[in-house]
């Protein structure tokens, strides 16, 4: 079975790019991920994509993007959708079709840290925090939990992962 995933951030430039890759890399097929924003940026952040480059992350395609776009008819019907940025989780969100399963996995923006060292030392540890999440959602035997299993279960990876 092939999954949808949607990872909302408010920019869609740097946390939600990060997770869309993550989770279309790690799920070898079994997921199909997006991402979007709430008022993207138009760019995807330069320390992203060279965070992903040194992992060996296929990013091809990468975009900032509204949620909008996935808010039509026309769009995937996602079985999960996942905030990263607490902006993001406290916004009110379209109505998605098929009323996925939910979860909030907030990372610390590294988007805006100063000096450039400590930027991408910051884009690191969020690609940590994310892969780590990614990883442990993948092991979940989803295609026999339902949409509440697995959102509590999306839950409990977050709070054993944090910090």
């Amino acid at each position: 079975m092939n999954f949808k995933v949607l990872v909302l951030c408010t920019g869609n430039s740097a946390r939600s790019i990060l997770g869309e890759m993550l989770f279309n890399h790690l799920g070898r097929g079994r997921i199909e991920a997006h991402s979007a924003g709430s008022k993207p940026g138009g760019v995807v952040n330069p320390v992203a994509l060279e965070t992903l480059a040194k992992h060996g992350v296929p990013f091809a395609g990468a975009r900032s993007k509204s949620w909008d776009e996935f808010a039509v008819a026309s769009a995937p019907t996602f079985d999960f959708i996942f905030t990263v940025c607490g902006n993001a989780a406290q916004e009110t969100c379209p109505v998605w079709p098929g009323h996925p399963a939910t979860a909030h996995w907030g990372i610390p923006d590294p988007a805006h840290v100063e000096p450039l060292a400590a930027r991408r030392e910051a884009f690191e540890d969020a690609y940590q925090s994310l892969k780590k999440r990614v990883e442990a959602f993948l092991a979940l035997p989803l295609e026999t939990m339902t949409r509440e299993e697995s959102a509590l279960a999306a839950r409990r990876i977050h709070d054993e992962a944090a910090p």
